[in-house]
């Protein structure tokens, strides 16, 4: 019997009609994505060779989330400060020049988060953070008022306290080579929790630690779905063991979130309070109140309504904490419960994973650059002398130079090494007078702006002049932008320089720090927040006999 498979006209014909489908299909998609508003703007700007219809999608296949720094230092090279992706039909836009910056961050109208933001949802939902809505707006305005200096003030105790407590648990550690970092996410926690929930720590006992390292497992688990296509979308995800880690930690961060907002509420209904967070500022501060203290932080960076905070408004407010405000805006209709959850979370993610990330790198490179590490020792004795006292504000006042080795570490290492908007219509920038297309998604990328020589010579050396008046004069403000800038800037940030001060000064007047890892050398990792991945490891020798520890 003859088994050859005789092909007749027919089905050749339907081979013929099948393929010119596809091509006409291929055509057809291929002329739909080039003729997009977004796509052909974009491929106005410089960008990398591609492949009709997917774009530059193969680019993501050739490194890894781990290498984005590298290999944005090197397109900055190649491409210069704007370069495109185009992403099928998206255009995704890297920006690295200031006056290009600026533009898009000062801009109200483009304030809006792109889709890789949504993966946050489950855990922060509809937070200040991520909300793109005319709420957000109100409710920034309402609690820009629990940041104002007059506040922060009277966290300094409390951040002293919480420091000099690390203090003595890491004295079991002396000579021993260790993790900084987890010590450091713990105590960031629980100042957080004391000062801005303004909830004492012994109510919440052992939160911090599963808190903190729920928290940076959920930041892995974002990362991964905003990197892998097979993880993006949420029919596929919730099949993934991913899906299951991330449930049984976000009952984790639930769980103790509502244990903070649990005591708050028990302990206003006890004292009865509702206006009643009273400032007790030190008589020594209020000759330099309207002086170098309440604009302490202003030259650094690019002015916001954090900066433009009127004194005497603020008088006639309600002075509250963080959680006491969210409760008082709940009172007065402005905010549902649900909301009052997922700003906690928000503010407790970035409140303390921000300031962990910091403290740990400028430990790890202190203990590398010994001569700096022995100015900062310097400053701190001749602001203490050989006393054990608490720190004051007034002395936070007088740490020039741990200043400047602070904004020096996150110029090198910003905690944020790049973050993303999208544009709600066309907006032209400096840089070739181009045409940014609506519906873009513009990517700022700290990391690459800051290791600019044009801005800063020799970029890749640590150096704590780079933050001397003189040299930042020189400068463009959106040249520095660590806590981003604009009217999503970080309301944090001054609670956030604060507490770094008060944090490290207490180490630093205690102890020595050794690295035999230089900063150069550091294994970067571009996830939500900044991280090394061969770990933020130190060894400490005590500096004095005397000490309250």
């Amino acid at each position: 019997m003859d088994t050859t498979l005789t092909v007749t006209p027919y089905l050749l014909n339907i081979g013929y009609s099948l393929l010119a489908t596809i091509i006409t299909t291929l055509i057809v998609l291929h002329y739909y994505i080039e003729t997009r508003h977004a796509v052909r703007l974009s491929l106005k700007l410089p960008h990398p060779p591609r492949v009709p219809i997917i774009g530059h999608a193969l680019i993501s296949l050739k490194f890894n989330p781990e290498d984005i720094l590298t290999k944005g230092l090197e397109y900055l090279v190649e491409y210069g400060s704007v370069m495109s992706l185009h992403l099928g039909t998206r255009a995704v836009i890297f920006l690295t020049d200031p006056q290009d910056i600026e533009i898009i961050l000062n801009s109200p109208e483009h304030i809006d988060k792109p889709v890789e933001y949504s993966f946050f949802k489950p855990w922060l939902g509809d937070s200040m953070l991520f909300n793109n809505s005319a709420k957000w707006l109100q409710h920034r305005k309402t609690i820009l008022a629990t940041v104002h200096i007059q506040i922060l003030k009277t966290y300094v105790s409390l951040f002293y306290e919480n420091s000099l407590d690390l203090v003595k648990r890491l004295g079991d550690k002396i000579s021993q080579q260790f993790n900084c970092h987890n010590y450091l996410s713990v105590v960031t926690i629980n100042m957080l929790i004391e000062t801005a929930m303004g909830v004492k720590r012994e109510k919440v006992q052992n939160i911090g630690f599963d808190y903190a390292m729920a928290v940076m497992k959920l930041s892995e688990i974002v990362h991964k779905r905003q990197f892998d296509a097979s993880l993006r979308f949420d029919q596929l995800f919730r099949f993934s063991k991913l899906a299951k880690l991330q449930q049984e930690l976000l009952n984790t961060v639930q769980s103790a979130t509502k244990i903070v907002i649990q005591e708050k509420l028990k302990d206003i209904e006890e004292k009865q309070i509702k206006n009643t967070h009273k400032i007790e500022a030190e008589n020594s501060m209020e000759k330099t109140e309207n002086g170098m203290n309440t604009t302490n932080y202003k030259m650094h960076y690019a002015r916001d309504d954090i900066d433009d905070m009127d004194e005497n408004d603020v008088r006639e407010k309600k002075r509250l904490s963080f959680l006491e405000m969210l409760i008082d805006m709940k009172k007065n209709g402005q905010m549902i419960d649900k909301e009052i959850s997922d700003n906690v979370n928000a503010a407790l993610f970035v409140g303390h994973g921000t300031i962990a990330t910091t403290s740990s790198f400028v430990l790890c490179v202190l203990g590398y650059l010994s001569e700096i590490q022995a100015r900062v020792h310097e400053e701190l004795d001749s602001i203490f002398h050989d006393s054990d006292r608490q720190c004051t504000f007034q002395d936070t006042i007088e740490m020039k130079y741990l200043e400047r080795v602070i904004l020096e570490t996150l110029r090198l290492f910003p905690t944020v090494p790049l973050f993303a908007r999208k544009l709600n219509k066309d907006i032209r920038i400096v840089t070739g007078n181009y045409v940014l297309p609506k519906d873009a998604t513009i990517v700022i990328f700290p990391f690459v702006l800051h290791r600019t020589e044009k801005y800063y010579p020799n970029p890749l050396v640590f150096n704590p002049d780079n933050f001397l008046p003189d040299n930042m004069r020189q400068r463009n403000n959106y040249a520095y932008i660590p806590f981003s800038a604009g009217p999503r800037s970080c309301l944090g940030r001054k609670y956030a320089m604060l507490k770094l001060k008060v944090l490290l000064s207490t180490i630093l007047r205690n102890y020595r720090i050794t690295s035999d890892v230089s900063y150069q050398d550091f294994l970067l990792l571009a996830e939500i927040v900044l991280k090394r991945a061969d770990g933020f490891h130190i060894k400490i020798e005590q500096r004095k006999k005397k000490s309250r520890i």
